[in-house]
């Protein structure tokens, strides 16, 4: 079987669909299977000029909304890149990003095209402060899950808690399948180490959805009881300002480091105790199963796909989210009690391991797979000679 793994942009760094992707192709290529990537250059803006027709809504609606229309741009940019780049026929594709699903079961009907969705950008913006729930970008992004359910062959999402979160925009979402992210074992891996003092990192973008405003109160809470720590934050993103100043009125300005972009964190991850990251939503969380492997205790939020990773005080502990006083007495437990921690992180090491492994995503993407076995070469022969005409 010929295979495409279709994503948005290049798989760069580390987390979600750029930590696993990668590794699946290599996987699928040593058992055999031909899988090839295939992205939208970053530099890429503003050439596509053909539109893509919406069947399941009307998008006239949206008209003149300037996250609607860069969207729809990036769907012309996504059409003009895949017209110029991909000369040959596919098997199957396996989209990941809704732009690019779209776009292949547009210009390749007759190929089977899987989708996976791995995150909300509508929530994203609401969480960011760039939108509202019930806005018109807000409509409109959630209205691409009843295009993606009508268009696609088959849809896959990355947690039970986002199956449910897309129930209301399509008409089926029990027929939507369910298949956690997977980490190759290799990459993350525990090492051998001794803190004296308490090491904390986060690894995130720096934007408010991801919380770290909360993370900073927490500290500053933490250090007002005498507690030694160091907070390392990697990741950078537009409020990244913003958090070393308020780091600095806090009187944590000793106690963190602003490391910013870092394309391999995975390297330096397994030297801390204590991964923590409140989000406001998350459709998985990758960075905790990624965090956990590394044999890291865990601290999250009892939101989305973190919710289904950590069962509180078994692997990790959860704290509600928008809580700086439950996630300081998180904080406490771990920084405080050695053993505990240790018992969390293995705990966490433990269950990542068996259920977050490369291996099973190896193994429920092959029998999805196989769902649409490769037409025989003659039919194919056949079906090119049709199109081809006289």
């Amino acid at each position: 079987m010929d295979i495409l793994q279709a994503l948005f942009f290049p798989p760069e760094q580390p987390g979600g669909v750029s930590s696993m992707v990668p590794y699946i192709q290599e996987r699928f290529n040593k058992m055999g299977w031909s899988m090839e990537l295939f992205s939208l250059p970053k530099r890429l803006r503003g050439k596509g000029q053909e539109d893509y027709a919406f069947d399941t809504f009307d998008v006239s609606e949206f008209d003149g909304n300037p996250i609607a229309d860069k969207y729809r741009q990036t769907l012309r940019d996504y059409i003009w890149w895949t017209r110029m780049r991909i000369t040959k026929r596919y098997d199957l594709i396996h989209a990941h990003h809704p732009i690019a699903a779209l776009v292949m079961k547009r210009l390749f009907p007759d190929t089977p095209v899987i989708m996976t969705i791995h995150s909300s950008y509508e929530r994203e913006l609401i969480l960011n402060g760039i939108s509202a729930e019930g806005s018109a970008e807000h409509r409109f992004l959630t209205s691409i899950y009843g295009e993606l359910e009508a268009k696609v062959d088959k849809l896959l999402t990355v947690s039970e808690s986002f199956r449910r979160y897309m129930a209301p925009y399509v008409k089926d979402a029990a027929a939507i399948g369910v298949i956690p992210n997977g980490f190759d074992e290799k990459r993350f891996k525990p090492v051998s180490h001794e803190n004296e003092v308490p090491q904390l990192i986060t690894v995130c973008r720096l934007v408010p959805a991801k919380g770290l405003d909360v993370l900073l109160h927490a500290c500053a809470r933490l250090k007002r009881k005498g507690y030694p720590f160091v907070l390392h934050i990697i990741g950078d993103g537009p409020i990244r300002e913003e958090l070393e100043a308020l780091a600095s009125q806090l009187g944590l300005y000793d106690d963190i480091i602003f490391y910013g972009y870092m394309l391999h964190p995975e390297e330096f991850m397994p030297f801390f105790d204590i991964f923590v990251l409140p989000s406001r939503a998350e459709a998985f969380g990758s960075v905790f199963a990624e965090a956990a492997l590394c044999w890291l205790a865990l601290v999250g939020t009892n939101v989305g796909g973190i919710a289904e990773q950590i069962e509180d005080g078994v692997n990790g502990l959860l704290v509600p989210p928008d809580d700086p006083e439950a996630l300081c007495l998180a904080l406490e437990k771990l920084v405080s009690d050695p053993s505990f921690r240790y018992n969390m992180a293995r705990a966490a090491w433990d269950k990542a391991k068996k259920a977050y492994s490369l291996q099973r995503v190896l193994s429920q993407l092959k029998a999805v797979y196989s769902a649409y076995p490769a037409p025989s070469r003659e039919a194919q022969d056949q079906t090119d000679s049709e199109e081809e005409g006289p």
